[in-house]
């Protein structure tokens, strides 16, 4: 399809067809929704009433159509610029001859005619194809105008400059307008290729959120390990996910222990540690540790399957302006030849000089005049663009019309962790006991971390590597689920984690430490203590720091006269001073991701928008 009217020549031909109930046909996003009586036509029967108008569907599986759409889209871009230069190249002398050196050479015309050709008949040619097309069943498209303003002026144009006499007997003056034929061609090819790029660019949202399942899958069937491809995974496969795999299926840890990255779906950037029994999603990453997935979902039942379902949804979807813009392009192309045609008379029967050329003239004028007809293209490839720029970024608009009512807004609901903060943990003190060894303590901590897998011992490792500490062997290495790690360096036994782990195994308490640990934890940071034998020897308070646009972002806002809430999973004090750090006044605080939809729906019942 080349342009918005095309898709609702399409939707009317294939709406009446016996045996098809309901068409959507949606131009950027190159697709057609229809429902159907399976008993009185096929999808193949389909496709044959498509290719009757000029165009054709791509059948088969889902996977080998979004393959097949991207090989065409690929080709037709390819075609669109070479097509585009060619144009352009003849374009560029013919409009200096006709605008700047008119009546110079006698050879001019001749050169003009020899350069315009190549511009009509190879690099407009899909124009004059696809209007022909239309034409054969009493359609009309944005090709249609194009073909007949461009194909006047060249004909006129041709004779005038093989035999100029035919025009010059009847006391015309033998004008040629090959100009305006090959700029606008040119013009509308520029646009066009334009246009598919930024398609191109959209539907690459949607490639990007397919490509985070990967390809082929390790399975454990009959006691053996093999390598099969992701379409033949099936529930209550057995699944080996590497450290640095993404996970292929939604389903369970059957054994094995790691931190899985997903960000992807809850929006949470610190990754999440799982166990025998908990939920795992296809697309998240795998970190450090080996597991054992339980396929529960495959294919498209899986939650990253129903992403993407939702942004291609949310594509195709028309929101109530589009279906306004639809109903007009279907009569605009109609009109518009038949404006054409009464201008014309009307300057051919109340002209009395050169009525035949002033008629042509307006002909060619109000026909290209119309061509570019932005009504049918602005509106659909704004939403596409928009949307999957939105699904770059992270947000999924489930709905075109969402869009539309997006200036209604009066409240603005965000999540901390990500969203105002940067996601991820920062080392933002560290504080040892008098008379400790600063070298001596953190070569202990950086060795005894670097063994975790926890995301706040990568922080650590992070912070004390850039200051140039190294690491030692340990001995003895334990880590504790949901306390903190322990082992044995040189001659002393050291344990890193929470304070109520440590004070249960005989750690002595140093006031003037807890204290000022008290302080960081009352700014919403995390702090690990350090302990060696039964001495508190220090700690390092961890945060996940503000973002630098934060507090400007939240300020724009409520420029804009909206109310900012914050609605966090983090306990009240950190929320507290999140939100007073970026100038938030309400806030939630404690809240589960599931229950996070409820706290928006209530607010919703008290009109908010």
């Amino acid at each position: 399809m080349t342009c918005a009217s095309c898709a609702v020549s399409l939707e009317s031909w294939l709406k009446n067809k016996p045996g098809i109930q309901e068409v959507s046909v949606n131009y950027p996003n190159e697709s057609v929704s229809v429902t159907f009586a399976p008993d009185k036509i096929s999808p193949e029967d389909i496709h044959k009433a498509a290719t009757e108008i000029g165009y054709g569907l791509v059948l088969g599986s889902e996977e080998s159509r979004e393959q097949q759409r991207e090989e065409a889209g690929e080709k037709r871009l390819a075609q669109l610029k070479l097509k585009l230069w060619i144009a352009a190249v003849c374009t560029l002398p013919v409009f200096v001859l006709a605008m700047f050196l008119m009546r110079v050479f006698a050879w001019e015309n001749i050169a003009m005619l020899l350069l315009s050709t190549p511009v009509m008949f190879y690099s407009g040619s899909e124009f004059f194809v696809n209007a022909w097309k239309q034409a054969r069943h009493g359609k009309t498209n944005m090709d249609t105008l194009v073909a007949l303003s461009t194909g006047v002026a060249y004909i006129y144009s041709t004779l005038n400059t093989v035999a100029p006499s035919v025009v010059a007997s009847r006391g015309v003056e033998p004008h040629v307008y090959f100009e305006s034929a090959v700029v606008i061609i040119t013009l509308i090819l520029l646009g066009r290729y334009l246009e598919e790029r930024a398609k191109r660019r959209a539907s690459g949202a949607i490639r990007a959120l397919m490509g985070m399942q990967p390809k082929e899958v390790r399975v454990i069937r009959n006691g053996e390990e093999v390598v099969i491809p992701i379409g033949e995974v099936i529930a209550g496969d057995l699944i080996l996910v590497r450290p640095g795999e993404k996970i292929p299926v939604d389903g369970k840890v059957k054994s094995g222990e790691s931190y899985v990255d997903e960000s992807m779906i809850s929006g949470e950037p610190l990754p999440v540690q799982k166990n025998k029994g908990d939920k795992l999603y296809a697309g998240t990453i795998n970190q450090k540790g080996s597991l054992k997935l339980l396929a529960q979902k495959v294919g498209s039942d899986t939650v990253l399957a129903q992403i993407i379902q939702a942004v291609q949804r949310a594509q195709a979807s028309k929101p109530p302006i589009q279906k306004l813009v639809d109903r007009i392009s279907a009569v605009f192309v109609p009109t518009v030849i038949v404006l054409a045609i009464i201008a014309s008379a009307i300057w051919f029967f109340t002209t009395p000089d050169e009525p035949f050329t002033r008629a042509v003239v307006i002909l060619i004028t109000v026909l290209i005049i119309a061509c570019p007809c932005a009504l049918g293209l602005a509106t659909p490839t704004a939403l596409m663009v928009g949307i999957g720029r939105g699904a770059e970024l992270g947000i999924l608009i489930k709905d075109a019309t969402v869009l539309e009512l997006a200036y209604k807004l009066d409240t603005v609901v965000l999540d901390k962790t990500g969203t105002l903060t940067e996601g991820r943990p920062q080392v933002t003190a560290f504080q040892l006991a008098e008379g400790i060894s600063e070298q001596e303590l953190k070569t202990a901590v950086l060795s005894l971390e670097k063994l975790s897998e926890h995301p706040i011992a990568s922080a650590i490792v992070a912070h004390l590597e850039s200051g140039g500490v190294g690491a030692e062997s340990i001995d003895r290495f334990e880590s504790i689920t949901g306390q903190g790690v322990q082992g044995v360096l040189g001659e002393s036994a050291y344990r890193i984690g929470k304070w109520s782990w440590l004070e249960s195994t005989g750690v002595l308490k140093e006031e003037s430490l807890l204290r000022k640990a008290a302080l960081h934890q009352q700014m919403a940071q995390t702090v690990v203590y350090i302990a060696r034998d039964k001495q508190l020897t220090g700690w390092i308070a961890v945060a996940d720091k503000l973002r630098d646009t934060s507090r400007e972002a939240v300020q724009n806002l409520q420029n804009l006269g909206l109310e900012v809430q914050l609605l966090t999973g983090d306990n009240h004090e950190t929320a507290a001073a999140i939100a007073r750090e970026v100038g938030i006044e309400k806030f939630t605080a404690g809240v589960l991701p599931s229950d996070k939809g409820a706290v928006v729906q209530k607010l919703k019942n008290h009109n908010k928008v």
